[in-house]
């Protein structure tokens, strides 16, 4: 990419897109494409179709996506499934159409299989049965992915995929019915200490382990990847290769917080897939790796959350 090539974001105000758009900003990028929701419906063929002959993007990072946790994921299954699919089918078929240079599609880690071996390298996809909470969203990533591969395949594209671990930071969502982990737990613990509660519940046994990267270091390796991979039927996941159990992670947020309560488990609930950390030896070779810890991570990510009050 030359730093005035035109550079469609899809999603810029979610939490990957907002974060690439600040990366290649830093990194003099000076002909950035977006558009809102409001202004172009990733799901409406029609438009989509108009917006690709008009602007004729040289490069597109397609962060666009309907994304939750696993409450929203059971409720809204089908919603989950048929606007993922849509945004990928649409982006990347005009992409091709109006000859986009490079495309870069990002999946989620949610993509492999329930109990793949850990930690998962790229080669495990698609080797066994997926975690039933969130498969709907799962299978629209995978379909993104293949369809990626096809065309590169068919048409010569030139199309790569990178499969994100758990992602939190600046735009996060704080909404505690769609919202993943980490951020819910950061609005519990804030909310709990504002109002003196002596005691806070959280979900599940707080046994299962997840890994989780800093958004900025996701953009930057993005951007990396944008510009020195093309290997494109392989895909790249992208994390720290470090994980925590989840009850470690709520401590750890509960510091930051300052909450001075103590914490219940609600074994009842959900905990999910029991353990889920990537193989990160690819991104590595590839010359990137990530540079906020997870501590330095959440305190960043409270300060905006103090800052803005997003209300969700």
């Amino acid at each position: 990419m030359e730093k005035s090539s035109k550079i469609y974001i899809a999603g810029h105000r979610g939490l990957v897109g907002s974060a690439i758009v600040r990366t290649l900003t830093k990194q003099g990028f000076t002909n950035l494409l977006t558009r809102t929701s409001k202004e172009l419906d990733l799901t409406n063929q029609a438009s989509v179709t108009e917006f690709f002959a008009a602007e004729k993007p040289g490069y597109v990072f397609l962060a666009a996506a309907k994304v939750g946790g696993i409450m929203a994921n059971k409720l809204y299954p089908a919603d989950f499934i048929y606007h993922n699919l849509q945004i990928q089918n649409n982006v990347i078929q005009n992409a091709h159409k109006n000859n986009v240079k490079k495309l870069l599609f990002l999946g989620s880690s949610c993509i492999y299989p329930k109990l793949a071996p850990q930690p998962i390298k790229e080669e495990y996809l698609l080797t066994g049965p997926l975690e039933t909470s969130n498969d709907a969203y799962a299978l629209a990533k995978i379909a993104g992915i293949k369809m990626c591969q096809s065309y590169n395949t068919q048409y010569g594209t030139n199309y790569i995929s990178v499969m994100p671990t758990n992602l939190y930071g600046e735009n996060d969502n704080f909404n505690l019915e769609t919202s993943h982990v980490l951020p819910a737990l950061i609005r519990r613990f804030d909310e709990a200490k504002i109002n003196n509660a002596p005691t806070i519940t959280l979900w599940g046994s707080g046994t299962p382990m997840r890994e989780f990267l800093y958004v900025d270091d996701l953009a930057e390796a993005c951007v990396h990847l944008m510009q020195t991979y093309d290997n494109s039927n392989e895909i790249v996941n992208i994390g720290t290769g470090e994980d925590v159990t989840i009850k470690d992670l709520a401590e750890t947020i509960k510091a930051v917080v300052g909450y001075d309560g103590s914490i219940e488990w609600d074994t009842t609930k959900p905990d999910g897939t029991p353990r889920k950390l990537l193989d990160v030896s690819k991104l590595h070779s590839l010359g990137f790796r990530h540079s906020i810890n997870l501590e330095d991570g959440i305190q960043k990510t409270y300060q905006w959350y103090k800052e803005n009050n997003p209300v969700q």
